[in-house]
């Protein structure tokens, strides 16, 4: 759907909220508690869900009801932002790229090397420059956007030993066969990190990296793990190529009903969750760099400021960028390292 007549149809639903907001409100105000459903794709074990489950919910119990539907089950992958603006939903973890789909100028949040790190994402985030982006998300789609969480960086894992093939800069990589996702995105960010970026469904990468069909694969390292890629390559480069979140979103009609002291500790509970959550994802991804090791990998960092410099310079020559609000990209490189 173009990006106008999407924004015009959350703009409708997102009136035809009010009502819904008002009943609920009404309901608050005789003591009942405040219903918060949220819905989201991953399982429960995931760090995101174990973090909303054992620090968020416990923290709003007092004056809210909250109600986690994990695996798709209550809306699927791509929905729920217009579930929220219809007042069907009131919370979800949503995405940069899901937001993209609506207000283009958030593909900055999605591109190669623009965030450097968890706490670089922390500051983006409370940052004034990120006011604008809430501001949208919260008129047009009724979402308000509570605090950011840390899915991991991408990293680079090669077949080839670090003797065969040292990665220092992107010119290394020419020529290499790299995995990628299939979609336009994903591969443009292949080209800019300077690699032959190589579509493949994720099923198949396991067997065409022990046949030698693709020289590599990019992933974060709990995925290099759980599909066990280490058995069939021999090194990781940390090019942290793309720092990925999420964001915990909750209906800004239902927010705005609340009272202050409420809303103060649905913000708090969500960065409890968040902070908790990005944590424990941080410890895992350096305890997997230790076991990697032990099975034999090389692990090193080449010249991330050589690849930050030649992928955000592909990507303001390109027509990603054209969305991007003048002088955002250099606001947002000077809050990081």
């Amino acid at each position: 759907m173009p990006y106008t007549m999407k924004r015009r149809a959350f703009v409708a639903a997102a009136t035809a909220s009010i009502i819904a907001a008002t009943a609920g409100t009404a309901a608050l105000a005789e003591g009942h508690a405040t219903q918060l459903r949220l819905s989201a794709v991953m399982s429960d074990t995931d760090m995101r869900a174990v973090a909303m489950v054992e620090k968020f919910g416990p923290a709003v119990s007092e004056f809210a009801s909250f109600e986690p539907h994990w695996n798709g089950t209550l809306f699927a992958q791509g929905t729920e932002l217009e579930a929220i603006a219809t007042g069907d939903l009131e919370m979800a973890i949503t995405s940069a790229q899901e937001l993209a789909t609506f207000f283009p100028e958030f593909s900055i949040f999605t591109a190669g090397y623009v965030l450097q790190d968890a706490d670089h994402q922390v500051a983006v985030f409370n940052d004034a420059l990120f006011e604008p982006f809430k501001a949208k998300a919260e008129e047009e789609l009724g979402v308000t956007l509570l605090a950011p969480m840390y899915l991991g960086r991408r990293q680079v894992n090669l077949r080839q030993t670090a003797d065969e093939l040292t990665v220092s800069t992107p010119a290394d990589l020419a020529g290499v066969n790299l995995r990628m996702p299939g979609t336009d995105a994903w591969q443009f960010l292949g080209k800019a990190l300077g690699a032959n970026p190589t579509p493949m469904a994720f099923t198949e990468v396991y067997t065409a990296l022990s046949s030698g069909a693709v020289d590599g694969q990019d992933n974060p390292l709990p995925t290099v793990v759980d599909a066990k890629f280490y058995e069939v390559t021999n090194q990781i480069v940390l090019t942290s190529h793309l720092v990925d979140w999420n964001f915990i979103a909750i209906s800004s009609e239902v927010f705005n009903g609340m009272d202050a002291d409420s809303q103060e500790a649905v913000r708090a509970a969500a960065w409890e969750a968040a902070d908790y959550g990005r944590a424990a994802q941080l410890e895992k991804e350096s305890s997997l760099v230790a076991f990697l090791e032990e099975q034999g990998m090389s692990i090193y960092e080449p010249d991330v400021a050589a690849f930050r410099d030649a992928v955000q310079g592909a990507y303001l020559e390109s027509e990603y960028a054209e969305a991007w609000p003048e002088g955002l990209l250099d606001a947002v490189n000077a809050l990081g390292n």
